[in-house]
């Protein structure tokens, strides 16, 4: 998972080494190296790629593409560990989602753990300049869309082969990216074309370590391990960007983990403590 979450953290770096490209643009190349990776393992393990649930793979598609790239714009708009830090909003649009979704209660205290974290990101927009309200909105709207999204994969469980729900993904995120390209289009000069690249592979790397994680060990451990990537996120924004946080930024981002990571250790303590009672 360590390594899922870092070559993530790298496939963020190099978007945003190529922030005059247009996100749309991105898009459509990561996800088309994405789709031919995903096409060979779909292959290789003689699975459908059409899949019988059109309507949610279309879905989980469109939801998908627009949570990268609304992403991608806060990546090359704003320091690159208070994007990542705003995404970590999603598993919190999950659950809530998850209420009209799949008819999944939320305990009063989670409600004070997502509070938590959404203080965080006002603390965030508030204290760091640098973070302004449009690009602040998106980020949320990307959070959203990505809860929309899992929600979606959750549904097609046990429903469709996993490769063939990526598949779609990449798919619809190829086509909206080539679209996009005929309005807003630069084209990759000198490294451009390897840190694209670079994008495409690390993106992959990091969804094949993470699925290996998600089947061998439990899923809410995985995600807590997964907000390593904000270590990486602040290491790496110094390093190579320049960026540094004041205190209560740092605060901010730190009531976001809080609040996300508390969220997720009382979720998975819920059914243990429901066996208790019962027993």
């Amino acid at each position: 998972m360590f390594v899922s979450t870092f070559a993530f953290a790298l496939a963020n770096v190099f978007v945003k080494q190529v922030s005059h490209i247009p996100a749309m643009e991105v898009v459509f190349f990561r996800c088309s190296i994405g789709l031919a990776f995903c096409y060979y393992g779909l292959r290789r393990a003689a699975a459908d790629p059409v899949g019988t649930n059109r309507r949610e793979l279309l879905l989980r598609g469109l939801f998908g593409t627009s949570a990268l790239f609304l992403f991608f714009i806060t990546l090359q708009n704003i320091p690159l560990a208070s994007a990542m830090t705003i995404q970590y909003l999603s598993p919190i649009f999950t659950s809530i989602i998850a209420i009209f979704v799949l008819s999944e209660a939320v305990k009063a205290t989670q409600w004070l753990f997502y509070a938590m974290a959404f203080g965080g990101v006002l603390l965030i927009h508030q204290f760091d300049t640098r973070v302004s309200l449009p690009f602040l909105l998106m980020g949320i709207a990307s959070a959203f869309f990505s809860g929309v999204a899992y929600n979606l994969v959750r549904t097609l469980r046990g429903r469709e082969h996993p490769l063939t729900v990526v598949f779609h993904f990449q798919l619809i995120g190829m086509i909206a990216g080539l679209v996009g390209c005929f309005f807003a289009w630069t084209t990759p000069v000198g490294w451009d074309c390897f840190f694209l690249l670079l994008i495409g592979i690390f993106s992959q790397v990091g969804q094949v370590f993470l699925t290996n994680a998600l089947q061998k060990e439990r899923a809410s451990s995985v995600s807590i391990i997964n907000y390593s990537g904000l270590v990486y996120a602040l290491l790496i924004g110094w390093i190579v960007f320049g960026e540094t946080q004041s205190a209560v930024t740092a605060a901010g981002m730190a009531l976001v983990v809080a609040g996300v990571v508390l969220s997720i250790i009382y979720n998975n303590r819920r059914p243990r403590t429901s066996q208790v009672e019962a027993t």
